[in-house]
């Protein structure tokens, strides 16, 4: 088990933290999420072999910009 920390500094409210939470707990791998409003992070519990990519878009879909997505998203 893992957890990655991902700054998201557009989230704000509950509805925010709503749609966080209902775009990654789908996601095969995700065992927790914490949406942190105060200091705008996502904190994602998840199994060692999870591409953190697929959190990372799964966020992106969701009209959220993660900075630096680059250090979790492998090019194809």
């Amino acid at each position: 088990m893992a957890t990655t920390t991902l700054s998201v500094p557009e989230i704000h409210c509950d509805h925010c933290r709503a749609a966080i939470e209902g775009a990654l707990s789908p996601i095969d791998g995700v065992e927790g999420i914490d949406v942190d409003l105060e200091n705008r992070v996502v904190r994602v519990e998840h199994d060692d072999e999870l591409q953190l990519g697929a959190v990372v878009e799964a966020i992106e879909d969701q009209g959220y910009d993660v900075p630096n997505r680059d250090a979790y998203v492998r090019a194809s």
